[in-house]
């Protein structure tokens, strides 16, 4: 298989888009990281867009289509590609396959969600379509919900405090602040999580990730041809995927996401790295309890401790990994199906030395963890400076 690198990355601004509709973000991001690659229309052979739920938020579906087509990319095959909050990832993965099997060699990857034009009970319901229907949403549990059941039990089982959950949500904001991109562009206090509305017990709003519009994407090519784009690749070292029960019911624990420490230990071997060699990562956190399983699943720090390491500042800068610098789906926002890309265009920037304001310093390996529905999906991908 060929070496495969990201030769240009873009996104749209996050956020309540009321004047944006769902093909113009796409359009945008697209057309931009087209344009940061260097790459023509004539150049391009095929695409991937990730998107959940654009059938029941905005009424379309048939997004490979509609995207070759608003883009003027016809006839190119564009595949649209769906695994719930997993969708960006997942493109990405195909994407990568692609260039890295030979089949094509300039491919672009987009990640797309509108969803602001519904209110908040219509989105819920779709969302909850990511969870088990049947046994689950039918039943009246939410995302909310399901993840704070996982919370209480990790509470219960390591400790974990409220304090610890709303450390994540602070310092994602703190990052979040210096992300011009960002839905929320403001720093919160401690006590204003811990003050914040309960939504579902221990969550509260700040413990929760937005409802957002947005796009993003990326554009791959094989490593030994990229530096004719760009002077600055970075290259998908691996990628890797996983799956688990997708009803919270049927799994042996609810502290942490066997999917997520699957594809992490498969995307490790095969990169031949370590946890330790990460320096800067974009992980899922839909709530901040997933964000702190999720340092505990990567192995960045052991079962129990990613709560304490949050509110000792180990994943801030200056810490041991720096964790959500674009400020996460916290503060960033979650267009669901965008979010995979987003983190791929933040980890882009990171390693190129382009996040502005909120650059780790010789930032070198990166990774990104995007999961779909409450972990029954995990996509886990890794990225080096490729020159």
């Amino acid at each position: 298989m060929r070496r495969v690198a990201i030769i240009g990355a873009a996104m749209t601004k996050f956020g309540e888009l009321w004047e944006r509709g769902f093909r113009d973000l796409v359009v945008e991001a697209g057309i931009k990281a087209l344009e940061n690659a260097n790459v023509h229309g004539a150049d391009l052979q095929a695409g991937y867009i990730g998107t959940m739920a654009s059938g029941r938020l905005v009424g379309q579906e048939h997004i490979g289509a509609l995207i070759a087509d608003y883009m003027g990319l016809n006839p190119l095959p564009i595949t649209r590609v769906e695994g719930a909050c997993a969708s960006g990832a997942l493109a990405l993965r195909q994407g990568y396959m692609d260039v890295a099997s030979g089949m094509h060699d300039i491919v672009v990857v987009g990640g797309v969600e509108k969803m602001t034009d519904l209110d908040i009970a219509q989105v819920s319901d779709i969302l909850g379509g990511a969870g088990d229907q049947e046994w689950e949403l039918f039943l009246g549990a939410t995302f909310p919900g399901l993840y704070a059941l996982m919370a209480r039990r990790h509470m219960y089982e390591y400790g974990t405090t409220e304090e610890m959950l709303a450390a994540a949500a602070v310092k994602n904001h703190k990052h979040g602040a210096k992300n011009k991109f960002a839905q929320y562009q403001k720093e919160i206090s401690m006590e204003e999580v811990l003050n914040s509305k309960r939504i579902a017990d221990p969550l509260k709003v700040f413990d929760c990730s937005p409802i957002t519009d947005g796009a993003a994407a990326v554009v791959l090519a094989p490593l030994d041809i990229a530096k004719k784009y760009t002077e600055k690749p970075v290259e998908i070292v691996t990628t890797a995927q996983a799956s688990d029960t997708i009803a919270l019911h049927n799994r042996k624990t609810l502290t942490g996401l066997r999917a997520t420490q699957v594809a992490a230990k498969k995307a490790f071997e095969r990169a031949q790295l370590k946890p330790s060699d990460i320096q800067v990562a974009e992980v899922h956190d839909c709530f901040t309890i997933a964000e702190i399983m999720a340092i505990e699943d990567l192995g960045f720090f052991p079962k129990g401790q990613g709560g304490p390491a949050t509110l000792e500042g180990k994943t801030g800068f200056g810490g041991d990994v720096v964790v959500n610098t674009s400020g996460g789906l916290k503060s960033c926002g979650h267009p669901v199906g965008a979010t995979g890309v987003k983190q791929a265009v933040e980890i882009t920037w990171q390693l190129r030395g382009e996040a502005t304001g909120r650059q780790v310093k010789d930032a070198e390996i990166g990774l990104t963890h995007n999961v779909g529905g409450s972990g029954a999906t995990a996509v886990v991908n890794i990225y080096r400076k490729g020159w």
